[in-house]
């Protein structure tokens, strides 16, 4: 699991395609040479304070928290879930996640309001080892861990954070903010990767199937012009070349066909699938027999990570398709050995994802795509 990038001399993309058809593996790493920039907002706008969290009741009901037990929120956000569990069960300890420094500052101040209840922590999920350890926390000792996975509202609703297509800022895009000076961000990544290589991360990533025209006016731009600097620059960029395409989401409501592509510069700036994947470990790693994990995934790339792992379909640690476990016909496999290989340390908590409700999805529109998952830890 790669933990950050180093500066080097070239962008290197070490790539195996990842994609919802289930067929195969990845695994990314980039490097790039220039320093980021990054502007990132102080404080908490006051509107989150009173944040609604998507699917509250699901999460709060999945959990099955009992008081006093302990529970690791790896997406802290604006606290939406974290402050529902403060709230429901009594004296409760949270520990808190973010890898982004305005959430993680949140966190600190929400733990004034709960003294004992919050250990704030600022850091990425393939960093969660050493900040629990620092902390004297430890394997098989906590009760329920929770994921909301994907970009926050504070930080599509910024800007200058660079993740939002209606309002104009920096193509950074990065999670940490400016924590590490060497990450690359979206602007970055755009300048330096090749064309072949910033198709791949459309495709795979959005899921995208105009991706060799991204692509290819991306580098058109890049040469004939300049750089792509701004958000705005790239959705123009992007409605310019699907010009005669008109999109919808679920809610049947008009989609900006550069949705696709801001989803995959930042799935690939900030390594997402694969912190999820070891945040999947370390789930199992942290939690005691008959703990429980839930996670709210919001397209297939993460949700499918998130199955592969209840089913128990690993392979070298990383969430693969079953069937790759076996793909090598002249190998034959007596019965325990197929049993022990699909033997899963997840038991599901329902036999298929559970959505939000019609009246959730009228009154929060940024819940449509949620899918949460639940499950046991039986070993």
């Amino acid at each position: 699991i790669s933990t950050g990038t180093k500066t080097c001399s070239s962008l290197i993309i070490n790539f195996a395609l990842y994609c919802s058809k289930m067929r195969f593996a990845y695994r990314i790493h980039s490097t790039l040479k220039n320093k980021c920039f990054s502007s990132l907002s102080n404080g908490l706008p006051k509107h989150y304070e009173h944040h609604t969290p998507v699917m509250a009741k699901e999460v709060l009901e999945a959990l099955s928290l009992k008081p006093c037990e302990t529970i690791i929120d790896m997406t802290f956000g604006a606290g939406g879930h974290t402050k529902q569990i403060l709230d429901s069960i009594p004296d409760v300890k949270v520990i808190c996640l973010d890898r982004d420094p305005v959430a993680y500052k949140f966190a600190k101040e929400l733990s004034e309001q709960y003294p004992q209840q919050i250990i704030p922590l600022l850091g990425r999920f393939s960093e969660l080892p050493k900040l629990l350890a620092d902390k004297n926390i430890k394997p098989k000792s906590v009760d329920g861990i929770m994921f909301d996975f994907g970009c926050s509202s504070m930080q599509f609703d910024v800007g200058e954070r660079g993740f939002s297509i209606s309002k104009d800022g920096p193509l950074d895009m990065r999670m940490d903010g400016s924590r590490y000076s060497d990450q690359p961000t979206a602007a970055d990544v755009l300048a330096r990767a090749d064309e072949e290589d910033i198709a791949k991360i459309i495709k795979v990533y959005g899921e995208e199937k105009q991706y060799k025209k991204i692509a290819r006016a991306i580098i058109d731009a890049r040469y004939s012009f300049r750089r792509l600097e701004k958000t705005s620059e790239l959705v123009d960029l992007v409605n310019s070349v699907c010009e005669d395409e008109v999109r919808y989401d679920k809610l049947q409501r008009f989609s900006n066909v550069a949705t696709k592509t801001f989803q995959a510069l930042r799935i690939f700036v900030n390594n997402e699938l694969n912190e999820i994947n070891y945040a999947m470990l370390l789930a199992n790693y942290y939690l005691k027999i008959y703990g429980r994990i839930v996670t709210i995934s919001f397209h297939s790339l993460e949700d499918t990570i998130v199955k592969r792992h209840i089913m128990g379909h690993l392979v070298g640690g990383v969430a693969n398709a079953l069937p790759l476990k076996f793909s090598d016909p002249t190998v034959i496999y007596d019965k325990f050995i197929l049993q022990n290989m699909m033997k899963s340390p997840w038991k599901s908590l329902y036999k298929h994802v559970i959505v939000p409700t019609d009246e959730e999805v009228e009154s929060n529109p940024r819940s449509r795509s949620a899918r949460l998952r639940g499950a046991i830890k039986v070993e």
